[in-house]
């Protein structure tokens, strides 16, 4: 029997969502009237097939039982423990105190540079602060132990007394209990916990929010020739896998995010296929993030017109994101980013 994946679409925003939702024409997106939908795509691996929501009571009973418990999925409030999602998107500002990072290696690695970047995304208005001390873009090395954690230490020292909801980027397990005991929010393994064996232990013992994060290899190697046999339906089904076996190893709650991982172990293809249709993840029943900041996709889009920053395809990027219900954006320019939201969201409300 076929596997179907459940995507909504045709979404409608703002007054126009509200009204829908009280007349019961649209259905609200994790709990928010200010975004809904009307139809979905029943999609298998070989069929697509779209509908509208008023005409899923005619599906037959395997299937609609199916879609219903999907819909259920979607349209569930979302929580996570410090975090509120009632004013979306989530920003969550990117703070790499690494020395070879893609974009930014080295300018907040010395000194108090960290600190005052830290102070200036907060003030930008970023909701969650993403500490690195380990380059992890295309071709880069595992950094020691002990490295990592010099370089992280001290601007997570001074920073823990802003009581900002901070994020540890990070794939080892002892970075993971060092930061937990200064007062981290949550953690955010690029590897998808499958770098260091002790991870899902950390998780389960400390009960901390995390990141399921997708990538196909690792960081040296993900940009050789990255493969799948339907991107969308991959990556879903290593969610929907992952989801399953930290269940089996005793972690119940619900504070889980997913990250499909642009540019991690994807081609341009790939990447472009999961901004289309990446409301599909909804249907797992967590928040969503997304990070296309600054990344070589957008190089790859615009050609003569590429620059340092790249912040005209983070933020169109970024706006696609927000108009399929993405909750969080990961991203290293937060003033820029939030002023674009704010100037969207007044005209397409």
């Amino acid at each position: 029997m076929s596997k179907y994946y459940t995507r909504v679409c045709n979404f409608y925003y703002g007054k126009i969502s509200k009204e829908k939702v009280k007349k019961k024409l649209s259905i609200p997106l994790h709990g928010n009237n200010l975004i809904s939908f009307d139809e979905i795509e029943i999609l298998t691996r070989k069929k697509c097939k779209r509908i509208k929501i008023k005409k899923i009571s005619a599906l037959k009973r395997s299937l609609k039982k199916k879609i219903l418990i999907d819909l259920e999925k979607i349209s569930k409030k979302k929580t996570l423990k410090g975090l509120k999602f009632s004013n979306l998107p989530i920003l969550m500002g990117i703070l790499n105190l690494t020395p070879n990072s893609f974009s930014d290696g080295g300018k907040y690695n010395k000194k108090n540079l960290g600190e005052h970047h830290a102070k200036k995304l907060i003030k930008d208005g970023c909701g969650i602060l993403d500490i690195g001390g380990e380059a992890t873009n295309p071709g880069s090395k595992e950094v020691p132990i002990n490295e990592e954690w010099k370089r992280v230490y001290p601007t997570l020292l001074k920073l823990k007394r802003l009581k900002t909801f901070i994020s540890l980027d990070t794939r080892k397990s002892i970075i993971m209990k060092k930061g937990i005991k200064n007062k981290i929010s949550l953690i955010n393994d690029i590897s998808g916990l499958e770098h260091d064996d002790e991870t899902i232990k950390v998780l389960k013992e400390s009960k901390i929010p995390f990141v399921i994060h997708h990538i196909q290899g690792n960081p040296t190697t993900m940009q050789r020739n990255p493969k799948y046999s339907n991107v969308i339906f991959d990556i879903y089904d290593f969610f929907e896998e992952k989801i399953l076996f930290l269940r089996s190893k005793g972690i119940r709650h619900n504070n889980i995010i997913l990250d499909p991982g642009i540019g991690f172990g994807k081609n341009l293809k790939h990447n472009i296929t999961l901004l289309r249709n990446i409301s599909i993840f909804h249907s797992l029943g967590f928040p969503v993030m997304l990070g296309t900041s600054r990344k070589k996709f957008i190089k790859d889009l615009s050609g003569d017109n590429d620059s340092k920053e790249r912040l005209g395809g983070t933020i169109s990027s970024s706006l696609c994101a927000i108009m399929q219900g993405v909750q969080i954006l990961r991203v290293h320019d937060v003033n820029e980013i939030k002023q674009s939201i704010k100037v969207f969201n007044s005209l397409k409300f």
